[in-house]
């Protein structure tokens, strides 16, 4: 699940270990913390002459920061950490008591698993009360319950997954959020449209839905026309983006769009379109598609063969070839 994601993540920046933490390599530090009114409240601070009043086999906050930035450094960062993460690791070297036990949860704002074959969003994210971006791209994830999902989240990632079902994120979807990405899922038309409504989600700007299987077009326009703060729209990779009419129907349709699958909506388009949304019986449920092929081997090429004369004993010889093609 995901708390197990998260809390591996957490063990891997070693909060808790040199040259994070409270250990032999900073001890009298933080004891003269407590006894003396001099102390550190923060990042960056430097406080005179902390450096010599080091004992011997401790590290001054300057050199413990040292190594956790050079990036030749055994104990720096992995590629896939962001700034986050860093200023996490400075805090642990800075005040650690801050970020002891659950209390780290509080500093989190964003949060990045990636391909850590997460199946389950579990209640433990609720301890990210903080929390504004989620990402969770190329997991396993089939259903999410929002319910388990922190209110103050305003960005949801969940491309490449395996969602089907949008019933459980919607029974309590947080009421800020401005993008929810669903790229590449197992999403379509007739059961999950309802779900794409204002009711739901009133502060959208932007919505991925490309790469699933959409195919009406009508029916996801009506629903789409409720989100009146929708401003970017992805749904290329879908089926009904193959009708003819798809991309000027929709952008007559939804008069607010700023974006539609990553080309700007301009005046001049949204002109030429003009009143194609009241025109839906141009709408065909159907698509042409023309295949070129440019070469093929090992083939006989039936006009090299000669003709058989007539009365000839030789038998007739017949090719036949299938092509296909998989959509």
């Amino acid at each position: 699940n995901l708390s197990a994601a998260l809390g591996e993540r957490l063990r891997l920046l070693g909060l808790h270990d040199f040259p994070c933490g409270l250990g032999s390599w900073n001890k009298s530090r933080f004891t003269a913390r407590t006894s003396s009114p001099r102390s550190w409240t923060g990042l960056g601070e430097d406080p005179a002459g902390q450096e010599e009043a080091l004992p011997l086999g401790e590290e001054s906050p300057g050199a413990l920061m040292e190594l956790l930035s050079d990036q030749h450094s055994p104990w720096a960062l992995p590629p896939d950490c962001g700034p986050q993460d860093q200023h996490l690791r400075e805090m642990a070297v800075l005040t650690p008591e801050l970020i002891r036990g659950s209390s780290v949860f509080q500093f989190f704002k964003s949060l990045r698993i990636v391909g850590k074959e997460v199946e389950e969003v579990d209640k433990g994210l609720l301890q990210l009360e903080q929390l504004e971006e989620l990402i969770l791209s190329t997991n396993h994830i089939s259903r999410i319950t929002s319910a388990n999902l922190p209110r103050t989240l305003k960005v949801l990632e969940l491309c490449c997954n395996a969602v089907a079902d949008l019933q459980d994120l919607c029974t309590q979807p947080p009421p800020e959020l401005q993008h929810l990405g669903l790229g590449y899922n197992r999403l379509c038309s007739h059961s999950q449209d309802k779900y794409l409504t204002a009711d739901f989600w009133p502060n959208l700007v932007s919505l991925d839905l490309s790469f699933n299987n959409f195919t009406d077009l009508l029916g996801l326009v009506s629903q789409l026309a409720t989100l009146q703060k929708l401003r970017i729209l992805v749904l290329r990779g879908n089926p009904l983006t193959l009708i003819p009419t798809y991309r000027g129907f929709l952008v007559d349709s939804l008069p607010k769009l700023s974006v539609l699958d990553d080309i700007h909506v301009g005046s001049e388009e949204r002109q030429k379109f003009l009143g194609l949304a009241g025109q839906p019986e141009l709408v065909r449920s159907e698509a042409r598609v023309v295949v070129s092929v440019g070469e093929i081997k090992g083939v006989p090429d039936p006009s090299a063969l000669q003709q058989l004369e007539d009365g000839s004993k030789f038998p007739v010889i017949t090719y036949s070839y299938c092509v296909m093609y998989e959509f």
